[in-house]
């Protein structure tokens, strides 16, 4: 309309659309990537590959990082892409009574069906690949544990406890994975039962806490079956049950003294989180599980390495 003044004197439109989609583009873009990795769960992929590192330097008692460790490392990445992905496409409906505010991109509606499916495909061929470049095991294990994952949500996750041990011995792969990386398996035994021993717990816990969307799914958990009384009971029992046996394990391996004063730590978080399970206290014991976790590997490290 002549004399509107929406065109200036040099001929060039500024309304507020044409001006602002250079901006919204970019943070779209941006928004975007970082739904990716909050689909593949970013940070849990960083901390299997330092879980996979962690086995071998256990392994070969020393912090060397022969190329096939890496390649080791970036297969975990690969494989945990696709299964953390694909376990998100299964749970949207789940997710949208357990995480209502968004925290799955997915669920919210953020991110397309096909972007997660892309996921799963670059995640599973990145994780063949660069297993094939370490030795024949390392593909055998990495294909097992994305079968599993695989089976989780559909199938797994149906069954309570086996379902569990399934997720937990998978879980708590990376430490063994780095073992069998420098071919030397056996090192990575003790490594690998005490990370599955804790990853069960927190399974059980997560059960605990996505109750609500579980059941409206059908799915039958532990906290389902037994009810949650009883399924916090069991797993305040194997959280207590952990810390004996961190104790014996590598004792037993003839780990060096710095890890028995170091993992004292994560054996106290254990059992605060025992504790609080056995009063019925189900928040933030998730999230305390993963920091001793996180010491453990630590204290594992350095009972070997030096």
């Amino acid at each position: 309309m002549p004399g509107s003044g929406t065109r200036p004197r040099g001929g060039r439109s500024t309304s507020p659309r044409t001006a602002s989609c250079p901006a919204t583009s970019s943070c779209t873009r941006t928004c975007s990537v970082l739904d990716v990795l909050r689909l593949v769960r970013a940070h849990n992929l960083l901390l299997a590959a330092l879980g996979v590192l962690a086995g071998g330097w256990i392994a070969l008692g020393a912090l060397a990082t022969p190329r096939v460790l890496w390649f080791a490392s970036l297969a975990a990445v690969g494989f945990g892409a696709a299964g953390n992905a694909l376990n998100d496409i299964w749970d949207r409906a789940g997710d949208r009574v357990n995480r209502p505010r968004g925290e799955r991109p997915l669920a919210a509606g953020r991110l397309a069906r096909g972007t997660a499916d892309l996921c799963v495909v670059a995640g599973t061929l990145v994780g063949l690949a660069a297993a094939a470049l370490v030795n024949g095991s390392a593909v055998l294990v990495g294909a097992a544990a994305l079968v599993v994952m695989i089976a989780y949500s559909p199938v797994l996750k149906r069954r309570g406890l086996p379902g569990n041990v399934a997720v937990a011995l998978v879980a708590g792969l990376p430490l063994l994975y780095g073992a069998i990386a420098v071919d030397r398996p056996a090192a990575g035994l003790v490594p690998w039962t005490l990370a599955a021993w804790l990853h069960l717990v927190r399974e059980i816990v997560k059960d605990l806490d996505d109750q609500a969307g579980d059941a409206a799914l059908g799915r039958r958990t532990l906290p389902l079956v037994l009810g949650a009384r009883r399924a916090g009971v069991i797993a305040a029992v194997l959280a207590a049950a952990f810390v004996p046996l961190s104790l014996a394990l590598p004792a037993q391996a003839h780990y060096g003294g710095a890890y028995f004063l170091i993992a004292l730590f994560a054996q106290l978080a254990v059992l605060a989180v025992a504790s609080r399970l056995f009063a019925g206290h189900t928040t933030r014991n998730s999230v305390l599980l993963k920091g001793a976790m996180l010491v453990g590997i630590v204290a594992l490290v350095a009972g070997r390495v030096g």
